[in-house]
């Protein structure tokens, strides 16, 4: 609460602020960027409408010289965005860049999801946004609808597709691959189509004990706990499952439903133990994968989104185009 302002309930620094009427103040990530032909890096994006009932979109990018090869077969990313699952979305300005970065870097087929948000839709219903989308998604190898969308059923290698994300990106598509491989009434895998990997970008996991930086670093660690606080008030806090997957009633790694993942972490992010124990617990389970941990010095959370220009960035875009890629 904050005393100075009467009219507040809930400031949940720097993201947003929910007024006691109810009106929802994002003070980050509302700006939007639209669709159409990137000049820089030659790739196209459209909007499309994945779940009409629940308002779920996408927005989906290939390189325009695609268009020349309509049979072509790409790899796939199903990218989720960041923001601490309350602010921006797939039009954010700092997002499409970025994406358009990465499609033109590893010539691929992207679609960036736009899972609703918290707090007018309290988790877990971004978790079940993604997992419509990757149902749908997945409906194009196996299925002749007439909501398919072209450029994935015409261009996509269904052999080679990733899952990915940044910060609560990351998170839900760490989930994703572990519903990927339990038994679950509505499966998506088949013989057909396939998650090959995970990219894992400054992934969002937290907990009650701090560790590392998080120890002396409580300015940050109090905010970040506020975060978690916000869009999923549980008992469980900070250790809930969903937010630590390293407590004990969380999924075993050893259930990721892919055979890679890369993790990238950057030094001065608040976040950065908690990727490289992810890192660390995915290696050293039963998991039968591939795991890579890729660190990047003196930069702090997704700099790679807000400063995509600067060499470190154009660095990490690369190695994640590799990974993709790599077969």
């Amino acid at each position: 609460m904050d005393s100075a302002n009467p009219e507040m309930s809930v400031d949940v620094p720097p993201y947003i602020r929910v007024h006691k009427d109810g009106t929802v103040e994002r003070i980050a990530g509302s700006q939007v960027a639209p669709p159409g032909l990137d000049l820089h890096t030659n790739v196209i994006s459209k909007d499309i409408v994945i779940i009409p009932e629940t308002g779920v979109t996408a927005r989906i990018y290939r390189s325009n010289s695609a268009a020349e090869t309509p049979h072509q077969k790409l790899p796939l990313l199903l990218y989720y965005h960041g923001g601490a699952f309350c602010i921006s979305s797939a039009a954010d300005p700092v997002y499409h860049n970025s994406l358009n970065n990465l499609v033109a870097e590893a010539n691929i087929i992207a679609v960036s999801i736009n899972y609703r948000l918290a707090p007018e839709h309290p988790l877990p219903a971004a978790y079940e946004d993604s997992w419509d989308a990757l149902r749908w998604v997945a409906s194009h190898a196996t299925q002749d609808r007439g909501d398919h969308e072209s450029w994935i059923k015409n261009n996509v290698d269904f052999d080679r597709v990733f899952l990915g994300g940044d910060s609560a990106g990351a998170n839900i598509s760490h989930f994703l691959a572990l519903r990927l491989h339990a038994s679950h009434p509505d499966p998506v895998a088949t013989k057909d189509f396939k998650i090959s990997g995970l990219v894992m970008v400054n992934p969002y996991f937290w907990g009650k004990e701090p560790i590392g930086v998080e120890i002396t670093d409580t300015a940050r660690k109090q905010m970040v706990d506020k975060w978690w606080d916000f869009v999923c008030p549980s008992e469980k806090g900070n250790d809930d499952p969903l937010i630590n997957p390293f407590v004990e009633e969380a999924p075993a790694l050893e259930g990721l439903g892919c055979s890679k993942v890369v993790v990238t972490v950057a030094e001065k992010d608040i976040l950065v133990e908690r990727g490289k124990l992810y890192y660390k617990n995915l290696s050293n389970s039963g998991w039968k994968g591939r795991a890579v941990l890729l660190e990047t010095e003196g930069e702090d959370h997704v700099f790679h989104i807000f400063n995509p220009n600067c060499d470190k960035a154009k660095i990490l875009i690369k190695r994640l185009a590799s990974f993709i890629n790599d077969q």
